[in-house]
């Protein structure tokens, strides 16, 4: 009976992983379009307030909350939604400093914040450390961002 037991959650388990990367690869597509697309901005968000629970998920949920910031009108609310996707974003990027992914989210949002907003002090570190992990990135989505960065 242990067995069947342990058997079944190695079974959900891996449902779980083929989910999260369904869901990860249907964000890392989404994730530039919600720069232009408010509301699938507003809708890629409240799915990561609620998986939020791995670092990659709380770097993208970072990253758009700063995209957000950019539909906002209040000039108010627009920073306190900025100065909340930067909290996530470094938060996610401490839990998983090695995470490539994560720098590449940290850099298309440094090159694009305006310089008064004082966010753009990783952009070489991690134009460099993407440069060094290139190979560890299979997905071709990842692939031409990072190819798109690096050559800017």
């Amino acid at each position: 009976m242990k067995f069947f037991i342990f058997v079944f959650f190695l079974f959900c388990l891996q449902i779980k992983a083929q989910t999260d990367s369904t869901q990860l690869e249907t964000i890392r597509n989404n994730y530039s379009k919600a720069v232009t697309d408010k509301g699938l901005c507003s809708e890629m968000i409240k799915e990561l307030e609620i998986i939020k629970d791995k670092p990659i998920f709380l770097g993208y949920l970072g990253g758009l909350q700063i995209i957000w910031a950019k539909h906002v009108i209040n000039p108010f609310r627009k920073l306190k939604t900025f100065k909340k996707g930067r909290i996530n974003l470094e938060k996610a990027i401490l839990i998983e400093p090695n995470n490539t992914e994560l720098r590449l989210i940290r850099i298309t949002i440094q090159k694009n914040t305006p310089r008064f907003l004082d966010y753009n002090e990783n952009i070489k570190e991690d134009k460099s450390f993407i440069k060094k992990n290139i190979k560890s990135i299979q997905s071709p989505i990842l692939q031409n961002h990072i190819n798109t960065i690096t050559k800017n």
